[in-house]
């Protein structure tokens, strides 16, 4: 009888040091319910973690007053697909309601932001004060070594020091909207996809029968505005906004009255469409001035700039930013690039780039890349030698 309980109890031990030994880690991954969180979840299952799973329910969109039904990765929907994968491969799945700590943060700012006549992202405050924070947070609570995601990006490693690369899918790289992380926190980070393209991903998806998985559609919506309809959604969430900034002026670059219109919240810099006036000629919002409630109109040329100045900072590839740094600089997802030379500024940059550029917009991300290698980015502020200085709003060139 000993020796029956000695047998077992040695087997048990080698069982347990086997799966031990077959296993990488523990990994807490962010499963929204879409196809890129989903495989990234099977890859490392199969690859031998021990994976966790977690949605994190942002945002109600039922109770923001919006028209349309709730899409995306908040919706219930998508919550029962990301949990029907974790049962069906048999790991646990938590659902963390992180509304009030996203709203006061993320849909703060972006109501801020307009109201302050700049474009902002927030899916860039998202990633970098939000998501990361509370999958560390809740990696720590379950003893998990690493977090994962579905983002399209690589890590890549200089003298012990982590940042972001470019994934090899171009056309679904995200590491313009990654640029806020940390050294620290891509540490413990894992990209699954970094090196797949998005019809590799799918057929893994395919190929493990989750065929309505494989043929869900990437979603471009801002979850908090799955209608598209920012106007709107500021109207909702800023009280009596309309009567406020309604009946603005509309000016050309030599600060000439050119017409009214309905509040600078309700345009952005590049607009052509939609301005409710008519010139004979496409004409473009060129700049916002919220302090006069004033829109400034000109022609494409107008939006031309060659410089920047670039705020709240965060440098990855290096310590700080090099002095005369010379790096493609993307305004926007899905830029290009320019290529343009950085100078430090106290903690702000000046951006001088070689060739014109159209769409610097106020608000937006900029990110500085060497090759693929994420120098860093920041948050556009402003561009020099930017308004008018005569006629009704002499008062406001603020340079």
């Amino acid at each position: 009888m000993r020796n029956e309980l000695s047998t077992l109890l040695f087997c048990n031990f080698v069982v347990l040091i086997f799966k031990a030994m077959s296993k990488h880690g523990k990994v807490l991954v962010a499963m929204s319910g879409g196809i890129d969180s989903t495989v990234t979840a099977l890859m490392l299952h199969e690859e031998g973690y021990e994976v966790i799973g977690i949605t994190m329910k942002t945002w109600d969109y039922a109770n923001s007053g919006g028209g349309k039904k709730e899409t995306g990765c908040c919706s219930l929907d998508s919550i029962n697909d990301a949990r029907a994968v974790a049962v069906d491969q048999g790991f646990h799945h938590f659902i963390v309601d992180i509304r009030e700590e996203f709203g006061n943060y993320v849909i703060d700012n972006f109501v801020d932001e307009y109201m302050a006549g700049r474009t902002p992202n927030p899916c860039v405050l998202c990633n970098t004060h939000i998501k990361w924070d509370a999958l560390l947070r809740r990696a720590d609570t379950l003893d998990c070594e690493f977090i994962a995601t579905g983002h399209y990006a690589q890590i890549s490693e200089l003298n012990g020091r982590k940042y972001i690369s470019k994934a090899v899918d171009r056309n679904k790289d995200q590491s313009y909207v990654l640029w806020g992380l940390s050294p620290e926190c891509l540490e413990r980070s894992r990209f699954p996809l970094a090196k797949l393209k998005k019809p590799e991903v799918r057929q893994m998806a395919y190929d493990r029968g989750y065929t309505d998985l494989a043929k869900k559609g990437d979603s471009y919506e801002i979850c908090f505005v799955p209608d598209n309809d920012y106007r709107g959604f500021l109207k909702r969430n800023v009280e009596g906004l309309e009567a406020k900034v309604d009946g603005g002026t509309f000016v050309d670059t030599k600060g000439n009255k050119l017409g009214t219109h309905k509040g600078y919240p309700f345009y952005t810099v590049g607009q052509r469409k939609g301005l409710g006036i008519a010139f004979g000629e496409p004409m473009f919002v060129t700049e916002i001035i919220p302090e006069s409630n004033t829109i400034v109109l000109g022609r494409s040329d107008d939006l031309v700039r060659n410089a920047m100045f670039v705020g709240q900072l965060n440098c990855m590839k290096y310590e700080s930013f090099p002095d005369g740094l010379e790096a493609t600089t993307q305004i926007r997802y899905g830029d290009p690039g320019s290529l343009a030379k950085i100078h430090t500024k106290g903690d702000a940059l000046e951006v001088e780039f070689y060739s014109n550029v159209k769409g610097v917009a106020p608000g937006q991300s900029a990110v500085f890349y060497e090759g693929d290698d994420v120098v860093g980015g920041g948050i556009i502020q402003r561009y020099p030698n930017t308004l008018i200085n005569t006629g009704d709003a002499t008062n406001l060139n603020r340079n």
